[in-house]
C-alpha cells in the first residue's frame, strides 16, 4: 500500500487515485532565463522517483512539467522586471532564443541524471488563450478586480487562503522590495500584468483588459486543467512553492472550477550550503556540467540525493558529494561483477561474457529474483518515497554472500533508483585532463618522448589512465 506525504494534511496517506489504475501529476518547471543547478534538480529527482515508484506498483503515469518563458517577476510577490525580458536584454538575444538555450541546457542535464521525460513540456507563451479564458472565469464570478498596471485575484474572496502553508493571511509577508500599490491586501497576485509603454517588452498580447502578460500563477493552473482535468492527482515542486505559488493556485483553480484541484500536494526540501540554500542570488551555484567537468558523475549527484528523504533538508559539501562519488562508483562496480559473471544479459544493457562451459545454459540465475529482498524494497520506496531506507536493502543485498537473484532483483530496483547500475561507460574527464593528454598528443607527435612521459605521470597524479590508440588516446578513471 503506497503512502504519500500530502503537504495540505501534514501527514501520510494512502494514495488513492482519481481514476483507478491512472495517476495525474503536474510538477512546477523551470524558469528558463539562466542555467538551472543541483540545487534545483534535487526537486525534479524527488519528482522523478515518484513517477518510478507510482509505475512500478503499476499505475499509469501521466506527467506534465511546464515550461515558465514568461510572467515570472524578479519578485514572486508581482513586482519587478519579468526574468525572462531582463536576461534577453542582458545577452542582447530575443526572449524566445533565451527561453530556448537555456530549456535545451536544462533538458541536456535532466537526461544525464537519467529523468524520464514528461508526457508533455508545456510552455508558458504557447497557453496563453487557456490562461486569459481562465482568467474571463475568474473575473464572471467575482474573483478579480482591476487596478492601472493589472488583474489581481482577490485572496479576501477566498476564505482557505492559507491553508497550504497553516499561515493566517496577516502573517503571509511579501517579497522584502514589494510595495502594496494598489492591491487591496497584501497576499492579493496578479493574473495579468498591463505592458508599461515605457518597457518595450519582447513578449505581451491583446487581452479583454489591455495589453499585457499572464502572471507566472496563473499558468500552471491553467495547463493543469487542460492536460490533467480540473481535479487530479498529485502537483509537485520544491518546498519554496509552499506559502505563494501553490496557494495562488489552489485559490485560482478553485474559485475558477468549482472543486479541489488537487489531492495530493507534495514537495522536495532545499539543497543546502553553508547555512542556506543553494541559489544564483547568493552565488554558490553549481551545475550538472560543471560537476561533470571535474569528474564527478552526474548519477553519482543522483545518488547523493537519494540519501536523504526527499522531505529532509540536503546539506552539500565538497566531501559528502565525494563520499557519494566513490560509493556509487563501488556499487556499480559491484552490480557489473554480478553482470559479468551471469550466463544471460539482462534486456536493454550489454551482453555478459559468457564461459564455454555454461554457453548451452538459459541463463537460469539470472530468471530468479530474491522474493525476500524485493519485498523490504518494496515497503521502504511504498513508504513515501523512502529512498535512504531502500538504499540501505539494495547495499544488504549485494553483500550478502547467500543471497540468490541478486542480479535481477537489483535490475528490478534500479527501476526505482535510475543509476544505471548495468550500464558500462566512460566516466565524465574533466577539462584539465583532457587539455594535459592533448599537449601529451602534440609532445609525442613532435617527438619529445620525455616531456610525453612527464604527462602521462601527471595525469596518472591527477586520477586517470590515458591510454594511446591509432586514432589518438582515451582516458579512463584509474579505480
Amino acid at each position: 500500500m503506497l503512502k504519500l506525504y500530502n503537504t495540505l494534511t501534514r501527514r501520510k496517506e494512502e494514495f488513492r487515485p482519481v481514476e483507478k489504475g491512472k495517476v495525474g501529476i503536474y510538477t512546477c518547471g523551470p524558469t528558463v532565463y539562466w542555467f538551472a543547478h543541483v540545487g534545483n534538480f534535487r526537486a525534479y529527482i524527488f519528482a522523478d522517483i515518484l513517477r518510478r515508484v507510482l509505475a512500478y506498483d503499476g499505475f499509469e503515469v501521466k506527467h506534465i512539467i511546464n515550461v515558465t518563458d514568461v510572467g515570472h517577476l524578479t519578485s514572486d510577490a508581482d513586482e519587478g522586471e519579468d526574468k525572462m525580458e531582463e536576461s534577453a536584454k542582458k545577452e542582447g538575444k530575443s526572449a524566445s532564443e533565451v527561453s530556448h538555450f537555456y530549456f535545451d541546457a536544462f533538458r541536456e542535464d535532466f537526461l544525464k541524471l537519467k529523468l524520464i521525460e514528461p508526457f508533455k513540456w508545456t510552455w508558458a507563451t504557447e497557453h496563453i488563450e487557456e490562461q486569459v479564458e481562465m482568467i474571463k472565469v475568474l473575473e464572471e464570478k467575482g474573483f478579480v478586480y482591476v487596478t492601472s498596471d493589472g488583474v489581481y485575484f482577490d485572496t479576501s474572496k477566498f476564505e482557505d487562503y492559507g491553508k497550504l502553508s497553516r499561515k493566517k493571511i496577516e502573517d503571509l509577508k511579501e517579497g522584502k522590495r514589494v510595495g502594496m500599490g494598489e492591491k487591496r491586501k497584501k497576499t492579493d497576485f496578479a493574473l495579468w500584468k498591463f505592458s508599461k509603454s515605457e518597457d518595450k517588452r519582447q513578449q505581451e498580447w491583446e487581452s479583454p483588459w489591455g495589453t499585457g502578460f499572464p502572471g507566472w500563477h496563473i499558468e500552471c493552473s491553467a495547463m493543469a486543467e487542460k492536460y490533467l482535468g480540473k481535479t487530479f492527482d498529485i502537483h509537485t515542486g520544491g518546498e519554496d512553492h509552499i506559502p505563494v505559488h501553490h496557494e495562488n493556485e489552489i485559490a485560482q483553480s478553485t474559485c475558477a472550477f468549482g472543486v479541489k484541484p488537487v489531492n495530493y500536494w507534495m514537495h522536495g526540501a532545499f539543497l543546502n550550503i553553508k547555512g542556506g540554500k543553494m541559489s544564483k542570488s547568493l552565488g554558490n551555484i553549481e551545475t550538472v556540467s560543471q560537476l561533470e567537468e571535474r569528474g564527478i558523475d552526474a548519477l553519482a549527484y543522483r545518488y547523493f540525493c537519494l540519501t536523504a528523504s526527499y522531505r529532509k533538508p540536503l546539506t552539500w559539501s565538497e566531501d559528502a558529494i565525494q563520499g557519494a562519488l566513490n560509493s556509487y562508483k563501488k556499487l556499480k562496480n559491484i552490480c557489473l561483477s554480478f553482470l559479468d559473471n551471469s550466463e544471460i544479459a539482462p534486456k536493454g544493457v550489454p551482453p555478459a561474457r559468457v564461459a564455454s562451459d555454461k554457453s548451452d545454459k538459459v541463463g537460469e540465475e539470472y530468471l530468479k529474483v530474491n522474493e525476500k529482498y524485493l519485498a523490504r524494497f518494496q515497503e521502504r520506496i511504498d513508504d513515501d518515497l523512502d529512498m535512504p531506507g531502500a538504499l540501505a536493502v539494495l547495499w544488504e543485498l549485494v553483500r550478502d554472500e547467500d543471497a540468490s537473484g541478486k542480479l535481477k532483483s537489483v535490475e528490478k530496483m534500479d527501476e526505482i533508483f535510475g543509476l544505471g547500475l548495468f550500464e558500462k561507460g566512460e566516466v565524465a574527464v574533466p577539462k584539465d585532463i583532457v587539455a594535459l593528454a592533448e599537449e601529451r598528443a602534440l609532445a609525442r607527435e613532435d617527438e619529445y618522448w620525455d616531456k610525453a612521459d612527464d604527462l602521462r605521470e601527471e595525469i596518472l597524479k591527477k586520477g586517470f589512465i590515458i591510454k594511446d590508440k591509432k586514432d589518438g588516446f582515451s582516458l579512463r578513471k584509474n579505480d
